[in-house]
């Protein structure tokens, strides 16, 4: 729309919904990233048009995954946040639940929305979300180097189909508009092209159709949008957008796949969440409350990392103090980190006690650190809080390493205590042994049975019994040397 400003008229210019500058580019801050001839740089402008058109960019949160898109952030001068590969809609959702004031969009494309994102945008579009998903169909992985996509035309080379794709070999071409059309929910779907001008000017309605809807509060609205990608397809521009006009959109038919926005009513706001406080109650779950016959401790909120080599027992280590908690009728949580391989890669695990409602199992600042080998001290000793404990498989720490103020040390060879039972990888239990004296963190029995749970072997049972107890032991005397 022309603007009449200082006796001159404005026909054309950015939109406000872009960044003035795009930091992407160090020495051409007024381009995109993207190649020429590539369909995101109009199907950003159309988005940024229509959020100025409707006036709601101070409320909109754009959602990008992996893919060319992943840099949309540099663009869009709303909320942003990235997600994993295919999680787009996924989190797109929580989003808008938790903020249901704002406007949130997914920009996908289709190696990420129609493969492995596929199971997180069919189940947004049966719940109807009130969410707008912009997906972008060039039939190809763009950024990885041009490997087959789900949507990728039969006969189609790419260069996991170097001859072409075959419908008996690896199926059909997937039409997502089609697919979700087959469900009740969605309010809208449409499939547009960016072959010519006339097509441009028609995805350009579709978007702001599409973001409408969700300013009215329908719920679920999709526009898939066939993209050239002149780089990965090996043609110029224009022989793009002509492949577009007369191969894409053969394959994959424009037009309307579901219109309800005259008919759908708005959708009801969202009943608020919880608090975290009053999740126990909500699940009747009682302070105190004897499980097993065993005693349920209150107050307890452990935050553990546990961190060493593979082959160290790490793993094993954390598992037992979650089944630990999980017989006392805690909350638990038990998050595992590894490498690729068996043996000697490094590794570590999270885990988190509580007797209420645990946030995440993610453990940022921990209370307890149980370091099997010095790279893994290293790296997480500096997280232990005030008060905090951390247990280091060895006689003293490391030069240069240095605990911080007011958490409390145990230096004890787990290994080589261990090895005096006839068998060195008992040295995590052996470690635990002396973590359940130091801390009184759980009760005794809670722990022997969280063992026998994980333990099938009744020889191996009753060596980390015994490793236990010699751990046991450890501490004890690290804690009367300590008070001499």
């Amino acid at each position: 729309m022309a603007e009449a400003r200082a006796g001159y008229t404005v026909l054309h210019e950015r939109p406000k919904a872009f960044y003035d500058v795009f930091e992407r580019k160090g020495e051409l801050q007024g381009q995109t990233h993207y190649c020429p001839g590539c369909g995101h740089g109009l199907a950003h402008k159309m988005i940024a048009r229509a959020i100025d058109e409707l006036g709601i960019q101070d409320r909109v949160v754009a959602v990008s995954p992996v893919g060319c898109s992943v840099f949309a952030y540099y663009y869009f001068d709303v909320g942003n946040i990235q997600a994993a590969h295919g999680r787009a809609a996924a989190v797109a959702t929580a989003v808008k639940r938790s903020r249901p004031e704002a406007i949130v969009f997914s920009y996908q494309g289709d190696g990420d929305l129609a493969a492995i994102g596929t199971a997180e945008i069919l189940h947004a579009a049966n719940r109807g979300e009130n969410i707008t998903v912009f997906f972008i169909n060039n039939a190809i992985y763009g950024m990885t180097g041009g490997q087959m996509a789900p949507t990728t035309l039969l006969g189609q080379k790419t260069t996991t189909s170097p001859y072409g794709r075959d419908a008996f070999a690896e199926g059909y071409p997937l039409h997502v508009c089609e697919l979700l059309a087959a469900l009740e929910a969605p309010v809208y779907l449409e499939r547009v092209a960016l072959g010519n001008a006339k097509q441009i000017l028609a995805a350009g309605k579709a978007i702001k159709k599409a973001l409408t809807n969700q300013v009215k509060g329908l719920g679920f609205s999709l526009v898939e949008i066939l993209s050239p990608c002149p780089t990965i397809w090996k043609l110029d521009p224009a022989k793009a957008q002509q492949r577009v006009r007369e191969e894409m959109v053969e394959a994959f038919p424009l037009g309307v796949y579901r219109d309800r926005t005259t008919e759908a009513a708005a959708r009801p706001a969202p009943k608020p969440a919880p608090a975290l406080e009053d999740l126990p109650s909500l699940l009747d779950i009682e302070e105190g409350e004897a499980a097993n016959g065993l005693k349920r401790p209150v107050g307890v909120d452990w935050r553990i990392k546990v961190a060493g080599f593979g082959g160290q027992g790490v793993l094993m280590l954390g598992e037992v103090l979650a089944e630990a908690g999980l017989l006392l009728d805690l909350e638990v949580s038990w998050l595992p980190s590894y490498g690729p391989e068996m043996r000697s890669g490094t590794s570590n695990c999270h885990v988190r006690i509580a007797d209420r409602a645990i946030a995440s199992p993610l453990v940022a600042k921990s209370n307890v650190l149980l370091a099997l080998n010095e790279p893994s001290l290293r790296k997480f000793i500096d997280d232990v809080e005030p008060g905090g404990w951390v247990f280091y498989n060895a006689r003293s720490l490391p030069e240069g390493v240095k605990a911080p103020k007011g958490v409390n040390v145990f230096c004890i060879p787990f290994t080589e205590l261990a090895d005096t039972l006839g068998e060195p990888r008992a040295g995590n239990i052996v470690m635990l042994g002396a973590l359940a004296e130091a801390t009184r963190l759980l009760p005794a029995e809670a722990i022997d049975r969280g063992l026998a749970q994980k333990v099938k072997s009744a020889r191996w049972l009753e060596l980390d019994r015994r490793a236990l107890e010699l751990g046991r032991d450890a501490a004890r005397k690290e804690m009367a040397h300590a008070y001499v």
